[in-house]
C-alpha cells in the first residue's frame, strides 16, 4: 500500500441503500440484467467498502457482470468504486483480477465519446498504484492529441498526478507539456499546462512567459491567473526579473476580473514597496470593494487593505475619501470596517472633507434613503471621535449633531447628549456656541436622558447673567405653569362638566379579563381604557419636561432640582441685583416645592420616591439656608459649582489615558533577537551569575512562556479521578478544553490478574455537549494500562456534564461466574464554564442596552469574610473572567460603598453583564448583592454558581 493516506470520495450514505444484505444476495443483484439494481447495488457495495467491510469476493463478479455495461452511470460508478475497493493481496502485490480492470481502463481512454475518455482520467489522478498506472501511460499520451479539450485538459492534469507520484514513469513530462503548450489554443487547456510546469519544472514555466510576456495583458482570466502564481513562485527566489514582474502585475490591477485583479494586488504589495505602487494597490482594492457585491469578499480584501495601511504608514491616507466610496454597500460590517479604517487615516487636510461627506450620509439616513438605525448610531460615533481629534471641525460637527437630540425612538439622542458634554467639556472655545444651540433646543427634547444630561450641562457651563436667563426661561418653557399640582386641579376642574354632559350619552361599560404584568388578573372596564387613553393623550399635550414628571420621572425632576441650585448660586455671585436674586431664587424653590406636591398627588402615574424627594429636600435646604450656616452655604456651593464639574474632567481624563494605553500595547514592539539572550562570557567580572535565569532566558529567545499549559504539572491540575483505587478497572481522565472541543485523554488500568476483553468507555452527556466519536474497544492484560480518547463537541456556554461507564468483559469462564460485575460506574466530568468565558469591554450605552434587553437574570446576595470592598470586586473578576466596565477613577477613594458593571462574551458570542452593588458595614462586613443577566439562562446560573464558590472559599 501507498505510504502516504488516500482521501476517497464520499458517497452520500442517507439514501436509504440496504446495507444489511448479505454478499451473496449482492452477487444477486448485480447479475440482474437491471441496470438500476445494479447500480444501486454497487453504490450499496461502495458504502459497506468505506465502513470497513470490503467485500472482496465481490471483484470478480463486478469484472463480471457489472463491468461491461455502456451505462454512463455505472462507469461513473465503477470509477468510485475502483477508488476504494482493495487493489492489493495479502502480500502487498496487484491482484490478478486488476489487470482485466486496467484492460477495461484502457478502452475507456480509447472510447469514442470524450466525457467517458475525460471522466477516465480524471479518475486516473486519485489511483497511487505505480502497477495500474504504468500500462495506461501510452493511451494518456495519446489522449493530449485529442480534438476535444475536455479530453486535452484532463490529460495534462493526469499527466500531472502521475508525474509527481511517479516520476519515472513519465520523465519527459516537463518537455511534453512545454510542447503541448505552444500549440494550444484553449484557454483551459493552456493554463492546466502552465500550471503544472510552474509546480514541476518552473525554468520551463519562465522561459515561456518570456516569449508571451507581451499578450499576458490580453489572456483569458485563467491564464493570468497562471501568470501570476507564476510571477508569485518565481520571485521568491529573486528573480533578476522583478522589475518586469512588476510591471506585468501593475498593467493586471486594471483587469476587468475581480478575481484577477485582486491576486495582481496581493503580489504586487509582495514586490513592490515605493509609495506610488503601494497607492495604485489600493486604489484597485478599494475599486474591487465597490463593485463586488459579496459582503465577504468586501470584508475580505477590507482586511488585506488594512494589513496594507498598517505596513506603509501615512502612505494610505490621501485616499480616505475613496475609502468612503465603500460605505454605498448596505451591510453594516462592511461599514463600520470602512469607518474604523477611516478613523486610523484621518489627517488635518482631509478631515474638513471626510467630515462633509459623513455629514451627507447623515442626512440620508435622517431624510429616509438610508433607514438603518445601528447606521446612523456608527455616522455619529464616527463624527464624535472626528470632532475630539480635531478642534478644527468640532463646532460644525456639533452643531450637526445636536439636530438628533430631539429623537425620542431611539438611543441616538442619548449618545448625542453625551458626546455634546464631553466637546463641551474639552473645547472652551466652542462652549458659548454650543450651549447657546443647546439651550433653543429644551423645546425639541423627548427624552428623559437627554433632559438629565442637558440639564447638567447648562448648570455646570453657563457662567454669565444672560446665560443664565436664558436658561430659566427655557426651563419655564418646558415645564410649564407652576405650582404644578394647583394647574393640573385648575385644569381638572374645567374639563370634568363638560365630560359630566357627555356621560349621560355613553352607553354602559364593558368588563374585560386581563392578565397584568406580575401574571395576576385584574377587570378592565371601557371607562378604565378610555380614561387612560386620555390622561395618555393629555399628557403628549403638555410641555415636554412637565409631561415626563407627570409620568413619573422624579430622577429627572431631581437633576433639575440640582440644575436650579447651580444657576441660582452662580447668578448669586455673578449679579449684583438684590431684588432679581431674591426673585430667581424664589422661583426656584417654588418649582422644587412644587414637584414635591405634585409626586404625592393623584396627578402621576407613580408617587415620587424617596431618594429622589431627599435630593429635592435637600437643594431646598441649600437656596433656603434655614438650617445651614455660612461656612456650611460655602461649602455647598463649592460642591455644586466645582466638585461636580472636577469629577466629569477627572474621568474624561482618566479615559483618554486608557485609551493611550491601550493603542501603546497594541503598537507592536520590535526586539532584536540577540537582546533575548544573555552570554555568560560577555558579562563582565562584576556580573553577578547566579541572578541569571537561564532557562527563562532560552524560553524568551525560543518564544516560549514561562509556563507552558502543556507542561507536566498544567497536565496534574487538569486530571479528574474516574473511578476508585478499589475498582477492578481504575480510570482517570485529562481534560484538555480546546476551543470548542474537549479532549479527554482517559488513562484505564487493570488492577487485576484477569484479561479483560472488549473493554470500552461509554460516554454520555448533559447540555449542549455531543460525543463526536465512539472510543474504540481494547483487551488489556493483567496489570497493564490503556490510554483512550475520545472528544466532546460543545455547542453553548450551558452547564455540562460528562458520564458514563467501563464495560469490559472478563477472560476467563470462572470470572463471570462468579458474580463479578461487568461494568464499572465512572464519576462525572463537570465541564468548567471558565474555559469559555474572556473579559469584554462595552460602552455604557450598550451596557445599558444589552441590561435592559437580556432576559434571564441572577441576584446573588454577597455573603463573605471578606472586608474590602475592593478586594470582594477583584475576586470576583478573577472568578468569572468579566471585565470591569466602571472606570477607575470613579472606584478611587474608601468610602464604604461600591457599585461597578462588569462585562465577560463567551466563545459563542453570548454577552452577559453583572453589577456589584456593596456596602461594608460598621462590624467590618460587606452586605449587598450580585446580579448576572445574560440571554440564557445557563450561563447566568453558572456564573452565579462560580461568585457562590468564591465566597464559601473566602468564608472557610
Amino acid at each position: 500500500m501507498p505510504s502516504d493516506p488516500t482521501a476517497y470520495t464520499l458517497v452520500a450514505s442517507n439514501v436509504g441503500y440496504q446495507l444489511d444484505l448479505s454478499t451473496q444476495e449482492l452477487r444477486q443483484n448485480l447479475q440482474s440484467h437491471s441496470d438500476e439494481v445494479k447500480l444501486e447495488t454497487l453504490r450499496a457495495i461502495i458504502v459497506s467498502t468505506l465502513n470497513g467491510e470490503p467485500h472482496a469476493s465481490l471483484l470478480m463478479p463486478i469484472i463480471q457482470y457489472v463491468l461491461p455495461s455502456k451505462n454512463k452511470q455505472i462507469k461513473k460508478m465503477l470509477h468510485f468504486y475502483w477508488e476504494v475497493c482493495p487493489k492489493l493481496d495479502n502480500e502487498g502485490k496487484l491482484k490478478q483480477e486488476m489487470i482485466l480492470v486496467c484492460n477495461a481502463i484502457r478502452n475507456d481512454l480509447q472510447h469514442p465519446n470524450e466525457y467517458i475518455r475525460g471522466s477516465t482520467l480524471r479518475f486516473l489522478q486519485k489511483i497511487q498504484e505505480q502497477e495500474i498506472l504504468e500500462p495506461l501511460i501510452p493511451t494518456v499520451r495519446q489522449c493530449l492529441d485529442h480534438r476535444h479539450s475536455y479530453v486535452r485538459k484532463n490529460a495534462v492534469m493526469a499527466i500531472w498526478t502521475i508525474y509527481e507520484r511517479h516520476e519515472h514513469l513519465l520523465s519527459d513530462a516537463p518537455e511534453l507539456i512545454e510542447s503541448f503548450l505552444a500549440g494550444e489554443a484553449d484557454a483551459t487547456c493552456k493554463r492546466n499546462a502552465l500550471a503544472m510546469l510552474v509546480h514541476c519544472d518552473l525554468e520551463r514555466a519562465v522561459a515561456y512567459l518570456d516569449g508571451v510576456i507581451s499578450q499576458v495583458p490580453v489572456m483569458d482570466e485563467l491564464m493570468q491567473m497562471a501568470v501570476i502564481e507564476l510571477i508569485r513562485k518565481d520571485a521568491k527566489n529573486e528573480s533578476e526579473r522583478t522589475n518586469g514582474y512588476i510591471q506585468i502585475v501593475s498593467e493586471l490591477l486594471a483587469s476587468s476580473s475581480h478575481a484577477v485583479k485582486y491576486e495582481a494586488a496581493i503580489t504586487l504589495a509582495g514586490l513592490a514597496h515605493n509609495v506610488p505602487a503601494v497607492k495604485a494597490i489600493a486604489s484597485a482594492l478599494i475599486e474591487l470593494t465597490v463593485q463586488e457585491s459579496d459582503n465577504n469578499v468586501k470584508l475580505i480584501v477590507l482586511d488585506r487593505l488594512d494589513a496594507l495601511r498598517k505596513r506603509h504608514e501615512h502612505v494610505l491616507d490621501p485616499l480616505v475619501i475613496d475609502l468612503l466610496r465603500i460605505l454605498s454597500s448596505p451591510d453594516m460590517d462592511v461599514r463600520e470596517k470602512v469607518l474604523d479604517m477611516a478613523l486610523e487615516m484621518l489627517t488635518v487636510r482631509t478631515v474638513e472633507e471626510v467630515v462633509l461627506l459623513l455629514r451627507k450620509e447623515l442626512v440620508k439616513t435622517s431624510q429616509g434613503q438610508d433607514t438603518g438605525t445601528d447606521y446612523r448610531h456608527l455616522l455619529i460615533k464616527t463624527l464624535h471621535a472626528c470632532a475630539v481629534r480635531f478642534s478644527e471641525v468640532s463646532g460644525t460637527v456639533m452643531h450637526e449633531l445636536m439636530n438628533f437630540l430631539g429623537d425620542s425612538g431611539s438611543s441616538l439622542a442619548v449618545e448625542v447628549i453625551a458626546f455634546v458634554r464631553e466637546v463641551v467639556e474639552r473645547f472652551p472655545n466652542l462652549r458659548e456656541d454650543i450651549l447657546s444651540k443647546l439651550i433653543r433646543a429644551f423645546p425639541d427634547f423627548r427624552n428623559g436622558k437627554v433632559y438629565r444630561g442637558a440639564l447638567w450641562i447648562v448648570g455646570d457651563y453657563c457662567n454669565s447673567v444672560e446665560m443664565v436667563h436664558e436658561v430659566m426661561q427655557q426651563i419655564r418653557k418646558v415645564l410649564g405653569e407652576v405650582p404644578i399640582l394647583a394647574a393640573e386641579e385648575h385644569v381638572q376642574d374645567q374639563t370634568e362638566p363638560a365630560a359630566s354632559e357627555e356621560a349621560p350619552a355613553k352607553s354602559a361599560p364593558s368588563a374585560a379579563t386581563r392578565v397584568r404584568a406580575d401574571g395576576t388578573y385584574a377587570t378592565e372596564s371601557a371607562f378604565t381604557i378610555e380614561s387612560s387613553g386620555e390622561k395618555t393623550r393629555s399628557l403628549r399635550s403638555k410641555p415636554p419636561l412637565r409631561s415626563l414628571i407627570l409620568y413619573g420621572d422624579f430622577y429627572t425632576a431631581s437633576v433639575l432640582a440640582v440644575t436650579l441650585v447651580k444657576l441660582t448660586l452662580r447668578f448669586l455671585s455673578l449679579s449684583s441685583d438684590e431684588e432679581a436674586k431674591n426673585i430667581l431664587r424664589a422661583e426656584a424653590m417654588l418649582i422644587m416645592t412644587s414637584i414635591i406636591r405634585v409626586g404625592q398627588s393623584t396627578f402621576v402615574s407613580s408617587k415620587i420616591d424617596e431618594d429622589s424627594k431627599e435630593r429635592i429636600m435637600t437643594c431646598l435646604q441649600i437656596l433656603g439656608r434655614a438650617s445651614l450656616s455660612l461656612d456650611e452655604a460655602h461649602a455647598a456651593a463649592d460642591i455644586f459649582l466645582k466638585d461636580s464639574r472636577h469629577a466629569y474632567a477627572t474621568m474624561l481624563e482618566h479615559e483618554r489615558a486608557k485609551n493611550t494605553s491601550k493603542a501603546d500595547k497594541q503598537m507592536s514592539v520590535v526586539t532584536q533577537p540577540h537582546e533575548q539572550l544573555v552570554f555568560r562570557q560577555l558579562g563582565g567580572s562584576h556580573a553577578d551569575q547566579d541572578d541569571i535565569d537561564y532557562e527563562a532566558e532560552l524560553n524568551r529567545a525560543t518564544g516560549k512562556s514561562a509556563v507552558s499549559k502543556d507542561d507536566f504539572i498544567s497536565k496534574l491540575q487538569r486530571v479528574v479521578q474516574l473511578t476508585g483505587f478499589s475498582d477492578p478497572v481504575y480510570a482517570e481522565a485529562y481534560v484538555d478544553v480546546h476551543q470548542f472541543d474537549i479532549l479527554l485523554d482517559i488513562l484505564v488500568v487493570n488492577q487485576t490478574e484477569e484479561t479483560y476483553q472488549n473493554l470500552s468507555v461509554e460516554l454520555a452527556t448533559l447540555g449542549d455537549l455531543k460525543v463526536v466519536e465512539r472510543p474504540s474497544t481494547h483487551t488489556i492484560g493483567p496489570y497493564s494500562f490503556q490510554s483512550i480518547k475520545a472528544t466532546i463537541k460543545v455547542s453553548s456556554t450551558e452547564t455540562g456534564v460528562i458520564f458514563g461507564n467501563i464495560v469490559y468483559e472478563p477472560a476467563s469462564v470462572s470470572s463471570m461466574g462468579s458474580g463479578d460485575n461487568s461494568y464499572v460506574v465512572m464519576n462525572d466530568i463537570h465541564v468548567d464554564i471558565m474555559d469559555y468565558i474572556s473579559p469584554s469591554y462595552v460602552s455604557e450605552t450598550q451596557f445599558r442596552s444589552m441590561w435592559t434587553g437580556f432576559e434571564w437574570e441572577n441576584k446573588v446576595n454577597v455573603k463573605t469574610h471578606i472586608s474590602d470592598v475592593r478586594e470582594y470586586l477583584e475576586q470576583v473578576m478573577k472568578a468569572t473572567n468579566m471585565a470591569c466596565l466602571t472606570p477607575e477613577a470613579s472606584l478611587a477613594g474608601e468610602c464604604g460603598f461600591l457599585s461597578a458593571n462588569l462585562s465577560a462574551v463567551s466563545l459563542f458570542g453570548e454577552d452577559a453583564l453583572a453589577n456589584v452593588s456593596i456596602e461594608r458595614l460598621d462590624d467590618g462586613t460587606i452586605q449587598g448583592h450580585v446580579r448576572i443577566r445574560s440571554k440564557t439562562q445557563g450561563i447566568a446560573l453558572s456564573l452565579g454558581d462560580k461568585i457562590t464558590l468564591v465566597q464559601k472559599a473566602s468564608s472557610t
